[in-house]
């Protein structure tokens, strides 16, 4: 049996897919502009790096809160930055 395909980490990619798409919202970041990174491959690697990531708690109080700063334990943020200059809206940068 692949372990790796078990319920538990059917699971944790689940809810991670979640908070990296909460996060996503909380900072402007548009699916398609993250999407045009690297041809897709930024967005595929930003989501394996959710998935691996040990601060889901952070993350989900950071995501509860009303912190308006950037979550500067997310392994994801220079992802985010990146994506956020894409937006053709011509967002700022998120300080």
């Amino acid at each position: 049996m692949d372990f790796c395909l078990g319920l538990p980490m059917t699971d944790r990619v689940l809810k991670h897919a979640s908070l990296m798409n909460h996060m996503m919202r909380r900072l402007s970041v548009t699916a398609i502009a993250a999407s045009r990174l690297e041809r897709g491959a930024s967005i595929y690697e930003a989501r394996s790096r959710c998935i691996a990531c040990t601060a889901e708690t952070a993350c989900q109080a950071w995501l509860e809160g009303s912190n308006q700063s950037p979550p500067d334990f997310c392994p994801n943020l220079s992802f985010f930055c990146a994506a956020r200059a894409q937006e053709p809206t011509g967002k700022p940068a998120i300080t």
